[in-house]
């Protein structure tokens, strides 16, 4: 390496020196801690005891955990294909020139920036048993709406519906994606006597099924990891220390985030915590790949040869 090659790389390294800090300091320093206590006993005011592979033998035998787990893989395997399909489906109509197109886009992503507690109290006044707006309407026609927040059977439905309403940022990513579908590839199919579906399934959604598997990895990753929306819809166990207390009505939406938040902070079985934190991380891990695997695998990008 000549010196102005070493001088040109130490200049470049002093530029990115906060980003590596940072990383090292608030990103890779905790990660390997927590993988580390994940093998303890630790309740944040003790020193650390190793006990080898314990946690993760009690997590094997924890059946909260495995309904944490259960209902985390429910509610990524429903909420985000749904949030996806609603936001193509915005995203075609926004696509077309219509008066008012740029205020309805507005709209329709404007849910996505707001505060998630904000977003947890809507929700809570919206599917309140008694004075909810879902049930008021469903009154005006005459039908009797159920108790969406306390009953078991209604309250993991009620908390995937919530999941469709901040689909704003995916949105917008199909639309970008739609401006550069070619439009004459759109008027050839018309001549050819396509109709508006078979254009849509056989011209717009492969141009588009990139953005579609960029989407569906994101959102699987954001979903595991859901938190804020049910812990304040639902209640987070602030009153109480068990593990009945968090979760709603017989733990029907106890998410492994909430777990995790639980028995690290409530709980102060931090190593616990961490070592449902490298399930999950697993978990994430698995995810990916099978998407990978499946969509990733049919996905064209433009400019690649046949």
């Amino acid at each position: 390496m000549t010196h102005g090659e070493w001088r040109r790389l130490r200049i470049g390294l002093l530029f990115v020196s906060p980003w590596i800090v940072g990383f090292l300091l608030f990103g890779l320093y905790p990660i390997g801690m927590a993988v580390y206590y994940a093998f303890c006993d630790y309740d944040i005011l003790r020193s650390a005891v190793w006990v080898g592979a314990l946690n993760y033998r009690d997590l094997w035998s924890d059946d909260v955990f495995h309904k944490a787990l259960a209902n985390t893989l429910v509610y990524a395997v429903f909420s985000v294909p749904l949030s996806l399909v609603l936001a193509l489906a915005v995203a075609v109509l926004l696509h077309r020139p219509i008066r008012g197109r740029a205020l309805f886009r507005t709209l329709f992503y404007l849910p996505s920036i707001l505060p998630l507690i904000a977003v947890g109290m809507i929700w809570m006044w919206v599917f309140n048993g008694r004075l909810g707006l879902v049930n008021h309407a469903l009154l005006l026609v005459g039908l009797d709406g159920p108790d969406w927040l306390q009953d078991p059977a209604w309250t993991r439905t009620t908390l995937i519906l919530t999941s469709t309403w901040q689909m704003g940022g995916a949105m917008v990513l199909f639309l970008a994606a739609l401006q550069d579908v070619p439009h004459a590839l759109h008027e050839s199919a018309d001549l050819d006597g396509a109709g508006p579906v078979r254009r849509f399934l056989h011209i717009t959604f492969p141009m588009v099924l990139p953005v579609v598997y960029f989407n569906l990895v994101i959102g699987l990753i954001a979903a595991t990891q859901e938190f804020v929306k049910p812990f304040i819809i639902f209640g987070g166990g602030m009153g109480g220390a068990g593990p009945a207390a968090i979760g709603g009505p017989d733990r029907s939406v106890l998410l492994l985030a909430m777990y995790i938040y639980h028995s690290a902070f409530l709980s102060n079985r931090m190593g616990y915590a961490c070592a449902m934190a490298m399930v999950l991380f697993v978990l994430v891990g698995i995810l990916t790949w099978l998407v990978a695997r499946t969509v990733g695998a049919r996905v064209h990008y433009a400019g690649e040869g046949a």
